[in-house]
């Protein structure tokens, strides 16, 4: 366990202290629940259901009142990247060890399998940058791995139909339910493994006492969210239109057989139909675990191909393949191997060299591409939103209003504005157009009913562009553009706001001054190093901008 949990930490380091906005945005909900405030984005808001991470962002809430987030740094770290990479060492570690319980029951070498999987899966960089993302995925991929283990250890072991097994997979297919939407398949784990492995009347028995007990915490949320927010699906959900079947592309997965190399794939492909087609006496328990193993890494491919195609780099959705992938592999390769005559292993041996060498390849450049231009950055949104907008208040003598925008977590957690998501993600009534995709509606609510004091759009991206915002006659008319990069992002604000000429020419001059100082100061650094204070909150009036230049770190 401890050499791969090791390498994590160390490929981990190789995108620094980056944490991605979206992390942000469960923080703001932890900070304001854990405060006694309730369920809202920041201080004053409307209740809203923003998060997609119900079991993450009670971690969440549970390390703020233990004083582990969002209170200061850990040995000069901010414990808002500290805390979550922490707990993702620890996910990882609790993984390895899942591995290690397979491994002695069904390898020769189980130090060696235990290793060498949990060394592959350590070196993939779409594995080890969403479980240090500050999202949820650590905390999923832990659960799925959990379960997959657990049904291969009872396959082995004569136990699957036991009710404290068919208890145990329902625990943790309910803990991967409330993590994450999409783990609700995994309700499916211990039914299928059943119907695979097990004969006889009990084991429809124990599958229906399984799921039964395991839907009971989704249910009971289900029926939290109706009656707090009056929505049958997360905020999150309706904004990205995200349907149970109309989103399924099942040519999706084949975007991980890139990420992991064709040729690691076909191999371990092949070795697996060898495995499955021989049966050999001596790998009889072998497929019993090999079995729910794979039962459980189809579900977590399904999961990736039921959701919406994400805009982020690196399939953020697929962390659970990763994992249980690398131990099929490792495990059915080794005795494919073993069982090879002298004049068979040395081209399969050159085989495995040749795809060793093609994945590596591929990790490197996919580590080096994300470390130069990593997702949207939380501490980036922090500094370039968050404060540079307050700034923006404060030069134009503005003491309350309102931002709109699309990056909610660097700005709940810092500007003192009230946020209006662009996105909808954290905003239930934008949500709902985005849902049914009435933009009409949604420049009318944002322009007529919302009248957001600062605007800022990016002509070019697809949010913008397809609300038609920029466009739209009363855009030009209630605003003037405060600042601009000239490549298409804009600060606007409502004209109502300002003073006189004056005063926006002055604000204008400073805003630029301002943006281009945050810019530079980004560019002097790496992408990935934290360049934010310790704690983000709002700042007093009248030091925004020192607090967005003055937080190196």
């Amino acid at each position: 366990m401890a050499v791969p949990t090791v390498l994590v930490a160390a490929h981990l380091w190789v995108y620094g202290r980056w944490i991605v906005d979206d992390a942000g945005i469960t923080m703001a909900y932890a900070r304001s629940i854990s405060s006694g405030l309730g369920p809202v984005l920041q201080p004053g808001a409307p209740i809203s259901e923003g998060w997609s991470d119900p079991a993450w962002l009670a971690l969440f809430v549970v390390a703020r009142w233990l004083g582990l987030l969002d209170h200061g740094s850990w040995f000069g770290v901010s414990d808002l990247v500290a805390f979550p990479k922490v707990v993702a060492v620890l996910c990882c570690a609790g993984m390895f060890l899942a591995f290690h319980r397979v491994a002695v029951r069904v390898s020769p070498n189980p130090l060696t399998t235990t290793m060498v999987a949990g060394t592959i899966t350590a070196a993939i960089p779409s594995f080890v940058v969403w479980i240090g993302s500050g999202l949820e995925n650590p905390l999923l991929a832990l659960a799925v791995v959990l379960l997959g283990a657990r049904l291969a250890t009872a396959a082995v072991d004569g136990d699957l139909l036991s009710t404290q097994v068919a208890l145990q997979c329902a625990g943790l297919a309910a803990l991967a339910s409330l993590t994450r939407p999409d783990g609700a398949v995994y309700l499916a784990a211990y039914p299928l493994a059943v119907a695979v492995l097990a004969t006889g009347a009990a084991r429809w028995r124990r599958a229906g006492l399984s799921v039964a007990v395991g839907v009971v915490p989704a249910l009971v949320y289900e029926v939290w969210r109706i009656a707090t927010f009056g929505e049958l699906v997360p905020t999150t959900a309706l904004a990205k239109g995200q349907g149970f079947l109309s989103s399924l592309n099942l040519a999706r997965p084949a975007d991980l057989i890139a990420l992991a190399g064709w040729p690691a794939v076909l191999l371990a492909i092949g070795a697996l139909a060898v495995i499955m087609v021989r049966r050999r006496a001596g790998t009889k328990l072998l497929v019993r675990a090999i079995l729910p193993l794979l039962v459980t890494l189809g579900l977590a491919v399904l999961a990736f191909a039921l959701l919406h195609g994400d805009w982020m780099a690196l399939a953020r959705f697929a962390t659970a393949v990763w994992p249980l992938a690398a131990l099929v592999a490792v495990l059915v390769l080794g005795p494919v191997l073993e069982g090879l005559g002298p004049s068979m292993r040395r081209p399969v041996v050159a085989g495995v060299a040749v795809a060793v060498v093609v994945s590596l390849v591929t990790w490197v450049q996919a580590a080096s591409g994300f470390r130069a231009n990593p997702t949207v950055s939380l501490c980036g949104v922090t500094r370039t939103n968050g404060l540079v907008v307050d700034a923006d208040a404060d030069a134009l003598g503005i003491r309350d209003g309102s931002f709109l925008g699309v990056d909610a977590g660097g700005v709940a957690l810092t500007s003192r504005l009230r946020f209006v998501d662009l996105a909808g993600l954290t905003d239930p009534t934008i949500a709902g157009f985005w849902s049914t995709g009435d933009m009409g509606q949604l420049r009318d609510h944002v322009l007529e009913v919302a009248r957001p004091t600062f605007m800022r759009l990016v002509r070019g991206t697809d949010i913008a562009d397809a609300t038609g915002l920029l466009d739209d006659r009363r855009t030009a008319r209630d605003y003037v553009v405060l600042w601009s990069d000239g490549r298409g992002a804009a600060t606007l604000v409502r004209r109502d706001a300002v003073r006189d000429e004056t005063a926006l020419r002055s604000a204008a001059v400073a805003s630029a001054n301002l943006m281009n100082a945050v810019v530079a100061s980004f560019d002097a650094n790496n992408p990935t190093s934290w360049t934010c204070s310790d704690t983000l909150r709002p700042p007093p009036i009248g030091a925004a901008a020192a607090a967005s230049v003055g937080s190196e770190r």
